[in-house]
């Protein structure tokens, strides 16, 4: 059996509209869809002492996940507003990471050494810490989102085994481009997701595309994050690069199924934290078209 390990972000996704909130976030869905497709899997990051705090928790230990490493810090757990309009979903602010909230210590990094993989994302805001996770780490991946730059790229990706990126605008000849050119820093595979057309992976100096599979879809969160547990789950199973994909356009689609990333859904409190839209994230609304 495989053993992973998710590091760093949590979030609550406060469908603001709908009344209700699930937990989630990149570091925590990968591990727990990891978990879902039979590997082993654990979770090294920080909660709040509030009730979201509490969800995040109750809903990593019902899955069954290592909690052994998980901070309980003072003050409101990581938050995101997500409103829907029409068919697509809609990140409508946030309030800050908790990372400042911990420090990875060497224990940590000696307790990561026993994992076959690790898995982190561009919200964790681990930069500083990447070239010692990458020298702890048996393999690291990163998802870098929408959230990157050629700057960014060039001081991250050589410490990156597996590069995920998000870029549904791109054509495909810019696809090809920005994998290659992400590739020659370093990782190890690139995989590019495109929401309705589908995802490219380079690896080895060859490029694959992979369709988006049908589903019956109920809800698009956690979509990409199931693609990317989907993925990895078949490569540390010895998967060639098409099964792989496959394995992880098959997963997303099963998350599109249900509603919130994995599950345990409450209701909205009335008064909580996360209904007003923070003044930080004043301007336009990031919108994510579904698949």
């Amino acid at each position: 059996m495989a053993r992973v390990l998710g590091i760093g972000d949590n979030t609550v996704d406060i469908y603001v509209d709908q009344g209700v909130q699930y937990p989630g976030g990149n570091a925590v869905n990968v591990a727990v869809m990891m978990h879902r497709l039979g590997a082993s899997a654990a979770y090294l990051g920080a909660v709040g002492s509030d009730f979201l705090g509490d969800l995040v928790h109750d809903a990593l230990e019902a899955e069954g996940i290592d909690l052994s490493r998980l901070r309980r810090t003072g003050g409101g757990n990581t938050w995101s507003r997500i409103r829907h309009d029409g068919n697509d979903r809609v990140f409508d602010g946030s309030n800050p990471t908790r990372r400042d909230t911990y420090a990875l210590t060497d224990d940590d990094y000696l307790w990561m050494g026993g994992f076959d993989l690790a898995h982190s994302s561009v919200y964790s805001r681990l930069e500083p810490d990447l070239p010692r996770l990458s020298a702890a780490c048996t393999l690291l991946s990163f998802d870098y989102s929408s959230e990157y730059t050629d700057e960014y790229i060039a001081r991250t990706a050589p410490d990156i085994d597996i590069a995920f990126l998000s870029a549904s605008d791109l054509d495909d000849q810019g696809c090809d481009r920005l994998a290659r050119s992400v590739a020659a820093r370093g990782p190890e595979l690139v995989v590019i997701t495109r929401g309705a057309k589908g995802a490219l992976a380079f690896e080895a100096g060859r490029a694959m595309h992979q369709p988006v599979l049908p589903a019956k879809v109920v809800d698009t969160l956690g979509a990409g994050d199931g693609f990317i547990a989907g993925l990895l789950n078949e490569r540390l199973a010895g998967g060639d690069l098409a099964g792989q994909l496959a394995a992880g356009a098959g997963y997303a689609a099963r998350v599109c199924e249900q509603r919130g990333a994995f599950g345990h859904e409450i209701a909205i409190r009335p008064g909580q934290p996360g209904l007003k839209r923070p003044a930080a994230n004043a301007g336009k609304p990031t919108i994510f078209p579904t698949r």
